[in-house]
């Protein structure tokens, strides 16, 4: 039996409506991590509609209160943020609990979020990897004009080559859909071609 997830979604909602970066998204301005995980949603269901509670869950949640642990406060380099990526994820998996156990949402459920959003089993899980490809197609829909305005064509190449070979066929194909007109998809269709 399937969850009612609404009280849920409010409560990851709410978190990330504290988020102070906003993106422009059909013409208002929105708090970054809420629409990111808005979105997470809409691509889980076109990519896998029958989808469980834990995956549903993590997709919603996967920058929840990301702003909380920003990027600056890591050494520059790539120690640094790997470093913040593998503490992000603990964070997310430390909110899913924190979130939604007063909810009444089943520990497995929590924990199997948990799991999720820090991507255990990525290789290995069929559900990490539509997780790891929901999380793909919000970064091309979201950041990719965005990042590559700030660091330019040649390393936003050699991001989307990373990102796409990161995703499975069926996420890769969805990725020209996600990315809205302009310099990032005409990237990311020139590297997928």
């Amino acid at each position: 039996m399937r969850l009612n997830l609404d009280a849920p979604f409010a409560a990851i909602d709410a978190a990330n409506d504290a988020d102070p970066a906003v993106l422009s998204w059909h013409g208002a301005d929105r708090p970054k991590a809420r629409l990111q995980g808005e979105r997470a949603s809409v691509w889980l269901d076109r990519l896998a509609p029958d989808a469980g509670d834990a995956l549903r869950l993590a997709a919603r949640a996967h920058h929840v209160r990301r702003f909380a642990l920003p990027r600056s406060s890591y050494p520059e380099g790539r120690s640094g943020y790997l470093r913040w990526r593998r503490d992000q994820k603990a964070a997310h998996a430390a909110a899913l609990v924190e979130l939604l156990t007063p909810l009444g949402v089943p520990d497995a459920i929590i924990a199997r979020a948990g799991d999720l959003v820090q991507k255990v089993g990525l290789g290995t899980d069929p559900e990490t990897q539509v997780f790891e490809d929901v999380v793909c197609l919000v970064f091309c829909e979201t950041e990719l004009d965005e990042l590559l305005a700030n660091i330019g064509e040649d390393k936003v190449r050699d991001a989307v080559i990373k990102t796409a070979g990161k995703m499975s066929p069926a996420g890769l194909a969805l990725a020209p859909e996600a990315a809205p007109p302009g310099p990032g998809l005409d990237l990311l269709r020139t590297l997928l071609s």
